[in-house]
């Protein structure tokens, strides 16, 4: 499988938001994200980067 971890940018750092992400739906200003496990999360914020090769996906808040 190729999950991500979800992180925020704050204060010029990475703070983790979620691991094991496996879907990701931005919407007006908000990203949902939703973990293999089923939990689900929405942050005001935008899409930075997704990095597959580093399972990353770095935000941005709003």
């Amino acid at each position: 499988m190729c999950e991500l971890n979800a992180y925020i940018l704050r204060e010029g750092e990475e703070e983790l938001v979620m691991e094991s992400v496996g879907s990701l739906v931005p919407v007006d200003g908000k990203i949902t994200l939703k973990s293999i496990f089923g939990e689900t999360i929405s942050i005001n914020g935008a899409l930075l980067e997704v990095d597959l090769i580093g399972q990353k996906i770095r935000l941005k808040p709003l």
